[in-house]
């Protein structure tokens, strides 16, 4: 489905309820999976978050969780742990591109049987689950915090827990902090100091009912949204101003293109700052690399340049998300440049109109370049990906006004 985005709205009005995060979400339904007496509220209706929930409740050998890349490892470390079962997991072509060695290595070390189906380091991954009573493990710290977080999640199930020791330079702390603060919340005992991180044994928990925060990654387009505007007041539900997800930095990454953001009970209303003025940007996404496209596409909007570093784990995503931008903002007239963990754009005031976005079957490519329509027509294509993450996102911008046709 190719989707030709144009408005003549300048003035944003709206109030939009964003679906729960999809990284709480599935950490949850793992944790839920364990202890079965955890009810969860405001769960996210990304498909990542449904193939999760239909993989946890299968009983099928073989388990295919499509494109969903956390699902590959949270599921990789709960069917390790999960006494007795046999599972070949599996996934989409672009999901057997990805790799999943060093968690399945880290899994090896604490006693897990894990062997590869085809090539050695990438899925599908046949696991029997054994007994684990191992508990010291090490693992390099600049890897993707899903392999982190995955062995954190069914570490409480664990006889004696984990000791996980980190080696090198943390990648993406605020997401295996999220981890540790769910666990937390179940009251399971942890400890983050230094490069150790220690997760204790639990066997059950209080009955409980955790509600999940709405997703700030899916929030980061109507941070765009307001900054490419004239006038913006878009009201998001629900958020928290202390919040567990990373990408709650935009609140301040924002600010300095020219977005305010106000809190009230449990809403943001992000409003467009009168006046602003624009120069260029510089951000280490280290923590938050899933909004460097929001990001840059924001800049190329409003025609100032940016340098975005810490982007080393966007080379497997759902594709190489560097080299994508690179070739779609180039189609748009941007003059950019990257390296493997880097992004520079020169600031310009042109930008081509009505040309076509490839998505390479990544939700976040569409959704961060429909923000464009409002300088320009843009063709957005396979526009139904976002449906990984964000289901609804075509319907909310039709509420902001955008002109949505299929062609």
């Amino acid at each position: 489905m190719n989707l030709l985005l144009q408005t003549s709205q300048s003035d944003l009005q709206a109030q939009i309820a964003v679906t729960g995060s999809k990284s709480e979400t599935n950490r949850l339904l793992l944790l839920q999976a364990l202890f079965p007496n955890i009810t969860l509220a405001n769960t996210s209706n990304s498909d990542d978050s449904e193939v999760m929930q239909k993989a946890l409740k299968g009983k099928e050998e073989i388990v295919d969780i499509h494109h969903a890349g956390t699902a590959m490892r949270f599921l990789t470390a709960y069917f390790a742990v999960n006494e007795g079962r046999e599972v070949v997991l599996t996934g989409s072509q672009r999901m057997t591109e990805r790799p999943i060695k060093v968690l399945v290595e880290a899994l090896q070390q604490l006693g897990a049987q894990i062997s590869y189906e085809k090539e050695e380091g990438y899925p599908p991954i046949r696991i029997k689950g054994q007994k684990i009573t191992a508990n010291k493990v090490s693992i390099p710290a600049n890897v993707s915090s899903q392999y982190i977080s995955a062995l954190l999640l069914v570490a409480p199930k664990l006889q004696n827990g984990i000791e996980l020791t980190l080696v090198g330079e943390i990648t993406s702390i605020p997401y295996i902090k999220m981890t540790l603060a769910l666990l937390n919340d179940l009251n399971i005992q942890t400890s983050f100091e230094g490069n150790v991180i220690k997760v204790y044994p639990k066997q059950e928990v209080e009955t409980k009912v955790m509600t999940v925060e709405s997703d700030w990654s899916s929030a980061s387009y109507f941070f765009s949204l307001a900054a490419l505007s004239n006038e913006a007041s878009i009201a998001l539900s629900s958020y928290k101003e202390t919040s567990l997800q990373g990408d709650s930095a935009l609140v301040e990454i924002y600010s300095k293109m020219g977005v305010e953001t106000h809190f009230e009970e449990n809403k943001i209303t992000l409003v467009k700052t009168p006046n602003f003025n624009f120069e260029s940007v510089n951000f280490d996404l280290n923590n938050t690399p899933d909004i460097a496209q929001t990001i840059v596409v924001t800049c190329l909007g409003l025609g100032i340049g940016c340098h975005l570093t810490g982007l080393h784990t966007l080379k497997i995503k759902e594709t190489d998300r560097l080299e994508a931008l690179r070739i779609e903002l180039t189609k748009l007239g941007a003059n950019i440049s990257v390296t493997n963990d880097s992004l520079t754009l020169v600031a310009s005031k042109e930008i081509n109109s009505n040309v076509k976005i490839a998505t390479y079957n990544d939700h976040r490519m569409a959704m961060a370049f429909a923000p464009l329509a409002l300088k320009v027509p843009i063709i957005v294509e396979n526009a139904e990906v976002v449906s990984k993450s964000y289901p609804d996102f075509w319907n909310d911008l039709e509420n902001l006004g955008f002109q949505i046709s299929e062609i």
